[in-house]
């Protein structure tokens, strides 16, 4: 079960526990519909209790543009990946392991290449 906090103002005004996504989903919609809150917000804050990474954080990330060939992401993910395993720490690490997750996901469904296993 999740516990969820919105607030507005930071006055925590709303308390939810949880026990799906798509409960959550419905209750942030709720919660933006009574407050006001921006549409986009909320799909971020419900993209996030999802541990969802999108393919634009993905490339900011590791450091890449749209145009970046697949050998160029892993290259990429090598080198951030080595760093933090010696120098970083395992949540940086843990996210350029994602970053690289969310881009492979997305080469093969575009057809730009077979991703080979890293």
């Amino acid at each position: 079960m999740k516990t969820f906090l919105l607030s507005q103002d930071h006055s925590y005004d709303i308390l939810f526990r949880l026990e799906s996504r798509s409960f959550f989903k419905d209750a942030v919609s709720v919660y933006a519909s009574k407050s006001g809150v921006a549409q986009e917000t909320l799909q971020n804050a419900a993209r996030r209790a999802g541990k969802v990474m999108t393919e634009q954080e993905a490339r900011q990330i590791l450091g890449i543009s749209e145009e970046t060939a697949w050998e160029e992401v892993l290259k990429r993910y090598d080198t951030l990946f080595e760093n933090n395993a010696k120098n970083g720490s395992f949540y940086l690490q843990s996210k350029v392991h994602r970053a690289k997750e969310c881009l492979e996901a997305a080469y093969k469904d575009k057809g730009q290449g077979t991703p080979t296993p890293s």
